[in-house]
């Protein structure tokens, strides 16, 4: 009874943590971000596909490698139904986010409130919210179902990988999984919401930045590795070896 109380309250901890990192992603993906500049360095000329530039990133990037970890031990853990359930309800709650954040916007606006941040540089905070919360219908389609795909094909392929490898090369079915899924979100995101939206990207863009942000999501993915196993580690301390071992290997049997 204990054991089962403890699996219950660590899945309402990774289910919360990894619903609020993925609402968040979603709504500070708003800003680009230079990231040369954020580390002090020199700007990278990258040339992919005729295309050129730095590296210039949604600071939506900072959350998402956070997700693929919650999304990986909640499958070690809790198997498909598992990780089906939160992203499910991460895109339930995205959606519910931004109908509000939506409805804010056309709140009639104080009218000493907007030019209440003039000093701050700011000399229409009315325009600048819905600048920043209002986020354009194809960017918010494309990033939830870019998003939904990305998550039921990495549950599917990190379980396939779990069948051939047991219980041992943890990092190998976690990081394989996310290359796969991740490969697919890159891609979706971009040609929902800047092909087939009103700025209609060419190909050859839709391939340099697609390129650029699967490698940026590789590279925080196999960085974390280290998390992966702490967070193991973690999980076994508080469950115990055996309550541990016997709900991965339950959650490997869906």
């Amino acid at each position: 009874m204990i054991g089962d109380l403890r699996g219950q309250k660590l899945f309402v901890v990774l289910a919360a943590f990894f619903v609020v990192n993925a609402v968040l992603a979603e709504f500070i993906g708003v800003k680009i971000f230079a990231l040369e500049d954020t580390l002090g360095l020199q700007p990278f000329q990258w040339n992919l596909f005729g295309q050129s530039g730095s590296l210039n990133f949604t600071a939506g990037t900072l959350l998402w490698p956070i997700v693929f970890i919650m999304t990986d031990t909640v499958n070690e853990y809790y198997g498909r139904r598992g990780v089906r359930f939160i992203s499910w309800l991460a895109v339930g709650l995205i959606v519910y986010g931004f109908i509000f954040a939506f409805a804010a916007i056309h709140l009639a606006p104080a009218s000493w409130w907007v030019g209440a941040a003039q000093d701050q540089g700011v000399p229409d905070l009315q325009a600048a919210f819905a600048a920043i919360f209002g986020q354009g219908l194809w960017t918010i389609g494309g990033s939830v179902v870019a998003f939904l795909i990305g998550q039921l094909i990495d549950v599917s392929v990190f379980h396939r990988i779990r069948k051939a490898t047991g219980q041992r090369f943890v990092w190998v079915r976690a990081t394989g999984s996310t290359a796969i899924s991740q490969f697919i979100d890159s891609f979706v995101v971009l040609y929902i919401a800047f092909v087939l939206g009103p700025q209609q990207w060419p190909t050859n863009l839709f391939l340099a930045v697609g390129s650029l942000n699967y490698a940026y999501k590789m590279g925080a993915a196999l960085a974390l590795i280290p998390l992966l196993y702490i967070m193991r580690g973690i999980i076994h301390s508080y469950l115990g070896h055996d309550q541990a071992k016997r709900m991965m290997e339950e959650a490997a049997r869906e």
